[in-house]
């Protein structure tokens, strides 16, 4: 049979290929080792502790940039959200936006704390609540009354003293992502975090690959993890429907906080980017990358 050398070489080959393939891409189904570790000098500090330099805020009913009643401002070194000039809440949803580049690869840990009352008006829903939103588009592209950026969000939480309340939870509004292998439509769904009372400080790390893997850290315990995010559902309203493209992978975008009636204090909101030189032979490597970078291995 003289084709049978021949095809075995191709079945070799091709099984070759696979090989490479599967080591380039990142396993997405890999068990978590712990949070990614770094020198505390490789993190970019997204908020600098003196103003907000590169943040930009969207309230509902208001144009971008407007931060009504001085919600948002930095004081005693700390990204504070306030309601103390607030007469009451009526659907004004904030978000402050990180809009100097967007992120695709990357660990965003930030240092919370929820303190004083809701604003007058807030949903119950919104007491103690707050949220890291990932993977957005660009905040000009929202409408003028739009209630929530499409994005990941993971839900902030805060205990007030009735039963368990976890953090670090995942909601998705105009979003979906794929859990044990099938795509989850729930908009909110609860991690495996304790309940944090009171005014003390809570830091949550969030692992981020692309549109292919995202994990949940508090405390250094992962409390949740899912993988391809993707455009879709509902709970964001209204929305251009040439920015919302149900089934697009969400493989980058901007990062934002919330405003959502809670007062909270940010002490740290910072970034470690896992895209750079993969070579261990350049100064430039760093073991915790997960995607190479074009030119980051130059001198």
């Amino acid at each position: 049979m003289p084709r049978k050398p021949l095809c075995r070489f191709a079945a070799l080959a091709l099984a070759a290929l696979v090989a490479v393939a599967a080591a380039a891409r990142p396993e997405a189904d890999a068990p978590a080792q712990g949070p990614v570790q770094a020198d505390p000098g490789d993190w970019i500090q997204l908020f600098n502790g003196r103003d907000l330099s590169g943040w930009v805020p969207k309230f509902t009913k208001y144009e971008l940039g407007e931060n009504p009643y001085n919600t948002v401002r930095v004081e005693d070194g700390l990204l504070r959200i306030r309601y103390d000039d607030w007469p009451t809440f009526d659907g004004e949803f904030g978000h402050i936006f990180y809009v100097e580049r967007p992120f695709s690869y990357y660990v965003l840990a930030a240092e919370y704390r929820f303190v004083d009352e809701q604003v007058a008006g807030g949903p119950d829903w919104a007491v103690r609540n707050n949220g890291l939103m990932l993977h957005s588009p660009h905040p000009k592209t929202m409408l003028r009354d739009q209630d929530f950026p499409i994005s990941i969000e993971v839900q902030l939480l805060g205990g007030y003293g009735k039963g368990p309340r976890s953090t670090a939870n995942l909601c998705t509004p105009g979003s979906h992502v794929v859990m044990n292998g099938r795509l989850e439509k729930a908009h909110c769904i609860n991690s495996s975090s304790a309940t944090y009372e009171g005014d003390q400080w809570v830091r949550v790390e969030v692992e981020v690959h692309g549109d292919e893997l995202v994990r949940h850290w508090v405390d250094g315990r992962l409390v949740l993890e899912y993988t391809r995010p993707q455009m879709g559902g509902g709970a964001v309203a209204p929305v251009d429907p040439a920015v919302k493209v149900d089934g697009m992978p969400m493989a980058s975008g901007y990062i934002s906080i919330q405003a959502e009636t809670a007062p909270t204090d940010f002490r740290k909101i910072e970034l470690l980017d896992l895209e750079g030189c993969m070579d261990p032979d350049s100064p430039n490597y760093r073991s915790y990358y997960v995607k190479p970078k074009p030119g980051a291995c130059a001198p």
